[in-house]
């Protein structure tokens, strides 16, 4: 039998990328199966406090889930709702639009004549060249939106199912996992469990209640500024700020092109302006006290699994690639040998043992010579007389 020590280090390495390769391929591959499974398990650890309040008041397990999923749909659907009521007003006006875009787009080839000193015929050639490879790859586009909008529905139908079977058969499913460590484990294990879901619970309520701050803060400020279809256009900015850096960017841009289109450049400045103050707000004040802090991972980290998860699973995996990584740190920095990949992964550099060590000394000769001072004092007071 080889030992692992024995091993050679780039053995190690081919075996780590050979298995991480294999993975990744296999989500991929299987992303129809696995995206509504991860959803459902998130939904199902986020509504397990309610489903546990309803059958403390005495209702049975199965009724105590299906109102608390039935609430959940509800206001699902009321914010669908609204989003689509506020969109139809928005398509009424596309007309408007298209034309307003036809004259910024002249103006804009006109002076991109005037400035780079080229003809007006080069520019809109290349123009008319760029529309028409975009005609020709609209089939394949409308295919794929179809299918991700069938997909989509399929979702929305198959994680009401899932969610229900996680909470009917939570005890079986944890049953499950402590069996697969032995019995001096189970401690590690159990912590391991209850970080995960305080971790998922924090940070999905705190997401919440930053969504919908966000979307106010927007709306406000759109409104103040008079861009039109503020009140939609704010909750768009919000739903996109829940993807970290890389939504928050394309949020300010919907909103500058809407201001350019329908009232001047200064009103997209302006916007500029309120974006960046309200994203000051939400990274300084709201992130830091209402998102989890528990979710410790660092901007490097974070915008490489943002990309990553966008590439293997579009826009579902750039949400969920924040959480998701902060459960494997939980289980980094709870196993020993995988302790360095932890730290790799979070926003806090570690002290070094010889400052600690130091540290610590300075602190207890603080107390020893605070004691001994004490000491002294207690001796050099001069003490007290019986009363006659």
């Amino acid at each position: 039998m080889i030992k692992t020590d024995s091993i050679p280090f780039y053995l190690k390495l081919s075996q780590i990328s050979i298995g991480i390769v294999a993975f990744v391929f296999a989500m991929y591959i299987g992303q129809e199966i696995i995206l509504p499974l991860i959803f459902a398990l998130l939904i199902a650890i986020l509504l397990n406090p309610f489903v546990e309040f309803l059958r403390r008041k005495g209702l049975h397990q199965v009724v105590a889930i299906l109102i608390v999923i039935l609430i959940a749909f509800i206001l699902l659907a009321i914010l669908f709702y609204f989003i689509i009521t506020q969109a139809s007003l928005f398509t009424e006006a596309l007309p408007q639009l298209k034309v307003k875009f036809k004259e910024l787009s002249e103006t804009a080839i006109i002076w991109v004549s005037d400035t780079f000193n080229i003809s007006t015929t080069k520019i809109q050639e290349w123009v008319a060249k760029q529309k028409g490879e975009g005609l020709s790859n609209s089939s394949a586009i409308i295919s794929k939106t179809l299918f991700t909008v069938s997909g989509l529905i399929f979702m929305i139908f198959l994680i009401p199912v899932y969610v229900f079977m996680f909470l009917f058969y939570k005890k079986l499913l944890l049953q499950f996992i402590s069996r697969l460590f032995a019995k001096e484990k189970h401690g590690m294990v159990k912590e391991i469990m209850s970080e995960t879901k305080s971790l998922i619970q924090s940070y999905l309520y705190g997401l919440s209640i930053e969504a919908g701050l966000v979307a106010i803060l927007n709306s406000v400020a759109l409104l103040i500024i008079g861009v039109d279809y503020a009140i939609l256009i704010g909750v768009i900015g919000a739903l996109l700020n829940v993807i970290p850096y890389i939504g928050g960017v394309v949020a300010i841009g919907l909103p500058m092109i809407i201001a350019i289109a329908t009232q001047s450049p200064a009103a997209a400045a302006w916007v500029f302006v309120a974006y960046t103050v309200v994203q000051f707000i939400d990274n300084q004040i709201i992130v830091p006290y209402i998102v989890a802090s528990k979710v410790k991972i660092n901007g490097l980290i974070s915008i490489v699994v943002i990309l990553i998860g966008g590439s293997l699973w579009g826009v579902a995996g750039m949400f969920l690639s924040i959480p998701l990584t902060a459960i494997i740190k939980v289980f980094f920095d709870r196993i020993e040998p995988l302790k360095p990949w932890g730290i790799l992964l979070g926003d806090e550099v570690a002290e070094p043992a010889k400052d600690k060590v130091s540290r610590n000394k300075k602190l207890l000769d603080d107390v020893m010579a605070k004691t001994k001072s004490n000491s002294v004092l207690k001796k050099k007071r001069p003490t007290e007389k019986p009363p006659k």
